[in-house]
């Protein structure tokens, strides 16, 4: 049986593999990420890095994971100010925004070069969880949609409409949206809203 020593010492090392993780991508971008230069900056052999994390990916899918936790959390937060669909839609949609400002080399992670694929999402439940929260808000608008396909293609439009923007404007390097951004952000959320049941 392994002794409690030896499981906070994996779990030690497991944590300073991310941590050293996190500070190369916050430094040189996530391109700059490998496991030698892990081992490296750690003190540990190659082997030892490899017993935690089969590869790069694999180190990537727990900051994917850690992502969507903490936009989960602050998405939930959002819903919770408002009890009508439409206002927590827009809420929702704001805090997504500025979640990926104020944590932008974790959404660039989370997604990558786009949005993650259907069979990725399926694999990992933090996305699930944050799908579901949208989902169930988009079907409480009135008038209630009551078809599954139309209530799926509702969700990806709305999380495209959300993504997109995100994207576009990330390419600007600013640290924060500008008001511009922001009504753009406004502007499509309420046009989405209004044209729910078509």
């Amino acid at each position: 049986m392994v002794s409690a020593k030896r499981l906070k010492q994996k779990e030690e090392v497991r944590d300073a593999i991310l941590e050293v993780a996190r500070t190369i991508v916050l430094r040189e971008g996530w391109q700059a990420v490998s496991i030698r230069k892990i081992a490296d900056a750690i003190g540990y052999s190659l082997p030892v890095v490899y017993t935690h994390f089969e590869s790069k990916d694999a180190i990537l899918e727990e900051f994917v994971i850690l992502g969507f936790e903490m936009l989960n959390e602050e998405i939930a937060i959002a819903k919770s100010k408002s009890t009508q669909p439409e206002q927590q839609l827009t809420l929702m949609a704001d805090t997504y925004f500025q979640f990926a400002f104020a944590k932008r080399e974790y959404y660039q992670m989370m997604f990558g070069l786009g949005m993650p694929s259907c069979e990725r999402a399926k694999e990992i439940s933090e996305i699930g969880q944050f799908g579901t929260m949208i989902i169930d808000t988009i079907q409480h608008i009135h008038p209630p949609l009551n078809n599954e396909e139309k209530i799926r293609l509702k969700f990806h439009t709305f999380w495209s409409i959300l993504h997109g923007l995100t994207a576009i404007n990330m390419s600007d390097m600013t640290a924060t949206p500008n008001e511009m951004q922001q009504l753009v952000l406004q502007d499509a959320v309420q046009g989405f809203i209004k044209n729910i049941n078509h």
